[in-house]
């Protein structure tokens, strides 16, 4: 069990998790993986803790690559993963998808901004966030931005998503 600091003070405050962590690595099977996406499958979507991007699809470790973010967009590190993936890792198919009731969408930069300062206790007007004011048109420019890389080869295959957060359902939208 190790020491964590927390502003330089010692604190326990992840011994929780890492007791759950050896309760898994009990069983842990998936060691020697070779880290390709098996499925052929690259996932762009958002931090949202109600998605579970392998389940949703049917997948299992070690079958796709994700990469989240807030709104799920197709950012330039978003972009440097799927080159990678298709280039380095086996990835052929590319979901971008953002889901319904998204903090992302359905705040402005400023209610963002007031939020993150009241939560702060001090001034957020100088960070940015990514809101998107329409989900459905991001989603077809995060799309067009994967097809016109010029890094992405023609061919991979890329469709844009709506993941519905409370029916669990995937409606394809590009």
């Amino acid at each position: 069990m190790g020491t964590h600091y927390r502003r330089g003070v010692a604190t326990a405050d992840f011994d929780d998790l890492l007791a759950a962590n050896r309760r898994f690595a009990e069983t842990f099977d998936l060691g020697g993986f070779d880290g390709v996406a098996h499925a052929g499958i690259a996932i762009v979507t958002c931090m949202d803790s109600r998605i579970d991007p392998l389940g949703m699809l049917g997948l299992t470790p070690g079958d796709a690559k994700i990469f989240r973010n807030p709104g799920g967009r197709v950012t330039p590190q978003a972009l440097e993963a799927l080159v990678l993936g298709v280039h380095l890792l086996r990835v052929e198919r590319i979901l971008v998808v953002p889901h319904t009731r998204c903090a992302m969408a359905s705040a402005s930069q400023e209610e963002l901004r007031e939020r993150v300062s009241t939560s702060a206790g001090q001034d957020a007007s100088w960070q940015t966030f990514g809101v998107v004011e329409d989900q459905r048109a991001a989603l077809a420019d995060d799309v067009h931005k994967v097809v016109a890389h010029p890094l992405i080869p023609e061919g991979t295959r890329v469709g844009g998503f709506l993941y519905d957060v409370d029916s669990g359902l995937l409606e394809q939208l590009v």
